[in-house]
């Protein structure tokens, strides 16, 4: 220990990273920062000296203990695998959100987290909390929603999930790379104060909640500059004012720059091979130029140990993928897609009857798999796809292209959950066909998708191949017909009122027809509410038309007309009818909310009460939103309560809202502003359905950024 000082675990992770940076060499700090693609690279024939073959790899300094960055992909779990065998799908980022399950965020996190380190990583891409303020958004399944309490919470628990396992989990992008079309060129367009209360808010409450080692920059420009070399973003808001201690790594391809981006508070460049050129390897010769400060050099490096002394991947024992428990950890994957399916519609087609006689089961893949969103966060599943469809041409962004679907199929789990149902299945690919096996059948059960990928967006957001008029048919011809959607996001409905029931299953993972099957029949109640709402059509969208989608090359900016009020804020404030809003989800059991009471000075808390009025166990989602502050009609979630309660059960819950949420970002100031005077929150079932209200007097206050 005496000639490592900085193994000794009693000392704080900062004073332990200062001591071996004081220890090291400029050619072992230039090594931290500077990242490479994990896999086979453009133009290379074999994996990096040490590299395990994934995402990304930074290669250690033996002579100092300092362990290779072997970096995986991402939120939904182990991506990029090297050793062929598998991993355990989580449901999509949205379907974790619509949970409203902080302790399930968690577990699920936990669980990708132990994964990686027993398959030999120590960096997790994960943490993706971008909002959705672009329905079309082909990233969006990825993501947790449109409210920035909810993303940030949700967020930070599975930050701290993944990070328990001596693992550093990043949180992506910062900032708004709300939309994928023109993502390496775009501009973002917003003002500060909108910015603070949005997207940005998401980040601070993930951040100060998660506590992850990195931040993973954007590819987008921000007000005209690069995310990745923005100093006012990175240096300012998020290192000075926000006070960040870990470092900030560029996305693969996402760095222009050395010194500059250096300068403006880029710490790492990942994956450089996909850069124009591998910039932060100029690094040296500017220091020897006096274009660049050592100190900001030794600074990079802290910031790159400080995580991983943090999180223990320093100190962490070897990994053993033996001790990977599949089914445990698939019971993990099912239980959180259960609670991720939101039943937006049923008018008395569920539960199923098990003992239901026969059923007709239509779906292009139905009988196969359920389907995956696509890019960089796809997980290989334990023994494989189900299915797989290639693009044409396999570049190398073109492999991230490939459609696929997990081997859960929903056949056979219908067959399990009702063994003596006939089921018919049909693919739906002849639409006379579908309406004549529902015709035939008690129920008909359309498994309806809708394929979205990194790199690419929706045109619109109505169902692919003909799917709404198979819908519409099948309706007609069984007026007992349920859709279960399996979808990226939010996707318009012209044939909701002729079904009897709609149960979105979002993309639900390796064990999702399983859940899909449970929530069907009964076996497990639906308990999920959306995190984001579902637009009647574009055009009433802030942006009605995709920006970007008719510029062939070039840059081009994006305004968000919504500013901060992103989502069903938008919504309220046009006073525009979605046609399901934020935090809509049904159960099989009613619910009745009463006693909201708000407490005030210069914080504001409150209670109220939840009694299941039915008779059946279900989880009620108490939402209590901001409604006035000040004078200012605003609506704005500031907290809410997920109470699993047994039948004629009544239990109380507490909130404490935040009061930057009360309030506004003044840039004047700087910092956060919340008047003095009465505020109104009120209770309900979702944004759009609001049962009791409370007023109370704050005296105001004022915090810093």
């Amino acid at each position: 220990m005496t000639n490592k000082p900085w193994m000794d675990q009693s000392l704080p992770a900062l004073e332990r990273a200062g001591l071996l940076v004081a220890a090291m060499t400029r050619g072992e700090k230039l090594t931290l920062v500077n990242g490479h693609i994990g896999a086979k690279a453009p133009g290379r024939t074999a994996l990096p000296d040490g590299a395990l073959g994934s995402a990304g790899y930074v290669p250690g300094v033996a002579r100092l203990g300092i362990p290779a960055q072997q970096e995986t992909d991402a939120s939904l779990g182990v991506a990029n695998l090297h050793d062929g065998e598998g991993a355990t799908a989580l449901p999509s980022g949205l379907a974790l959100a619509a949970s409203w399950d902080e302790a399930l965020a968690e577990e699920a996190g936990r669980m990708i987290g132990a994964e990686a380190h027993a398959k030999g990583f120590n960096v997790m891409l994960a943490g993706g909390v971008n909002l959705t303020r672009e329905p079309r958004c082909g990233r969006n399944f990825e993501y947790l929603g449109e409210d920035p309490l909810l993303a940030g919470v949700m967020a930070g628990a599975s930050i701290r999930g993944v990070q328990s396992n001596g693992v550093v989990s990043t949180i992506k992008h910062f900032i708004l790379n709300a939309q994928e079309t023109g993502r390496m060129v775009l501009s973002a367009e917003i003002d500060e104060a909108a910015l603070r209360e949005s997207d940005l808010l998401a980040f601070q409450i993930g951040i100060e909640r998660g506590a992850p080692g990195a931040v993973m920059s954007a590819y987008n420009r921000l007000n005209g500059a690069y995310c990745g070399e923005h100093d006012w973003l990175l240096n300012t808001v998020l290192k000075s004012d926000w006070g960040f201690d870990g470092y900030v790594m560029s996305d693969w391809g996402g760095c222009h720059s050395g010194a500059k981006a250096a300068l403006a508070g880029l710490d790492q460049e990942s994956g450089q091979e996909l850069d124009r050129e591998p910039f932060f390897r100029t690094l040296s010769d500017a220091i020897d130029a006096g274009e660049f400060p050592e100190a900001r050099l030794d600074d990079m490096a802290r910031r790159i140990l400080v995580p991983l002394f943090r999180v223990g991947a320093m100190d962490a024992p070897e990994p053993k993928t033996s001790d990977i428990p599949r089914d445990a950890h698939l019971d993990v994957a099912q239980r959180a897609a259960e609670a991720g399916c939101v039943l937006l519609r049923n008018e008395g087609a569920l539960p199923l009857d098990r003992k239901i006689s026969s059923i007709a089961l239509i779906g292009a893949n139905a009988n196969l798999g359920v389907l995956a969103g696509g890019g960089s966060s796809s997980v290989v599943p334990w023994g494989g796809y189900a299915r797989e469809v290639r693009p044409p041409s396999e570049t190398v962004w073109a492999k991230y292209l490939r459609q696929r679907w997990l081997p859960s199929s929903p056949l056979a789990a219908l067959q399990a959950a009702a063994p003596n149902a006939q089921i018919q299945f049909c693919t739906g690919e002849t639409i006379d066909e579908a309406a004549r096996a529902a015709t035939a059948c008690e129920v008909a059960i359309i498994i309806a998708e809708q394929w979205t990928t990194e790199f690419l967006d929706v045109s619109d957001l109505s169902l692919s191949d003909n799917q709404d008029a198979l819908i519409a048919a099948v309706a007609a011809a069984n007026r007992n017909t349920v859709v279960v959607l399996i979808t990226g996001g939010a996707v318009t409905m012209p044939w909701r009122d002729q079904v009897n029931a709609i149960l979105a299953a979002w993309y639900p993972g390796a064990r999702g027809a399983e859940a899909i099957a449970a929530i069907l029949f009964g076996r497990a109640e639906p308990s999920g509410r959306l995190p984001l709402t579902f637009p009647a059509s574009e055009a009433d969208l802030p942006n009605p038309d995709l920006p970007g989608k008719d510029v062939a090359k070039g840059r081009f900016d994006v305004a968000y007309p919504e500013g901060a009020d992103a989502g069903y804020r938008w919504f309220a404030r046009e006073n525009r009818a979605p046609l399901y809003p934020f935090g809509h989800g049904l159960s099989y059991t009613d619910f009745d909310f009463a006693e909201l009471t708000a407490f005030g000075g210069d914080r504001l808390r409150a209670t109220f009460k939840a009694t299941n009025t039915g008779a059946r166990r279900g989880a009620a989602v108490g939402q209590v939103y901001l409604v006035e502050a000040a004078g200012e009609r605003v609506l704005r979630l500031i907290g809410w309560a997920k109470l699993d309660l047994a039948s004629g059960e009544t239990a109380t819950a507490e909130i404490a809202a935040d009061p930057r949420i009360l309030g506004r970002y003044d840039p004047a100031l700087p910092g956060w502003r919340a008047a003095p005077g009465f505020y109104r929150i009120a209770l309900g079932a979702s944004a759009g359905d609001l049962r009791l209200s409370a007023s109370v007097h704050l005296t105001g206050l004022t915090l810093p950024p």
